[in-house]
C-alpha cells in the first residue's frame, strides 16, 4: 500500500506541477493596468500553477517551523501520513491483518492525529503565519505574472470550467 501510495504521488506531482522555469520565468511579469486585471490574473495564474502554489505555502509553513524542529517533524509526519493513507491511498486500509478500517473511520482518525499535534506542540500561531506568509507570496506572484501565454490542455480546461465536456454543441441541419 505505501509504495502504491508513493508512485500514485510522484505521478501525480510529475504531472499536475508546472516546470519552476515556467513558474519564475522572470520576462514574463509587469505591472497590471487595473484591480480588474490582478483579480483576471491571479485567477489565471492560480488554476494553471495550483500545484505550485500549493508546495509554495506548504514549503512556507514547514520553513515557519524551522524554529521548533520537532513540531517541525511532527508537521511533516502528518502530512505524510494524510498523503499515504487519504490522498493517494487505492487499497483498503487493514487492522490487525485481515480486518478493513472504513475510510470515515480513517478520515476521522486524521482529523484527531492532525489537531492533537497541533495542539500539543502549541504551533498553531507559527503555522498560519507561514501559511499567511505563503498565501501573500503566491498572491503577488499570481498578480504580476502575465498570463497570456499560459495555455491549458483540453482535460484541464474541462475541469477547471474553462470549456464544457464533450465540446461545442452545434445545431443539426435539420432544425
Amino acid at each position: 500500500m505505501i509504495s502504491r501510495s508513493f508512485h500514485n504521488l510522484s505521478v501525480f506531482l510529475s504531472v499536475r506541477r508546472r516546470p519552476w522555469s515556467e513558474f519564475i520565468a522572470t520576462d514574463v511579469f509587469d505591472k497590471p493596468e487595473s484591480f480588474d486585471t490582478v483579480l483576471v490574473r491571479i485567477k489565471k495564474n492560480s488554476e494553471y500553477f495550483r500545484l505550485n502554489y500549493g508546495l509554495l505555502v506548504l514549503a512556507c509553513a514547514l520553513a515557519s517551523l524551522i524554529t521548533t524542529p520537532v513540531s517541525l517533524v511532527l508537521v511533516a509526519g502528518i502530512i505524510g501520513l494524510w498523503l499515504l493513507l487519504y490522498v493517494f491511498r487505492e487499497d483498503p486500509v487493514f487492522m490487525f491483518g485481515d480486518q478493513p478500517i472504513n475510510d470515515r473511520l480513517v478520515l476521522m482518525g486524521l482529523v484527531i492525529i492532525s489537531l492533537l499535534t497541533i495542539v500539543f506542540t502549541g504551533v498553531f500561531q507559527t503555522l498560519m503565519f507561514g501559511l499567511g506568509i505563503g498565501i501573500i507570496i503566491s498572491a503577488i506572484h499570481g498578480a504580476f505574472r502575465n498570463p497570456d501565454g499560459l495555455f491549458l490542455n483540453e482535460d484541464e480546461a474541462a475541469s477547471t470550467g474553462f470549456i464544457g465536456r464533450g465540446g461545442p454543441k452545434y445545431p443539426s441541419p435539420s432544425s
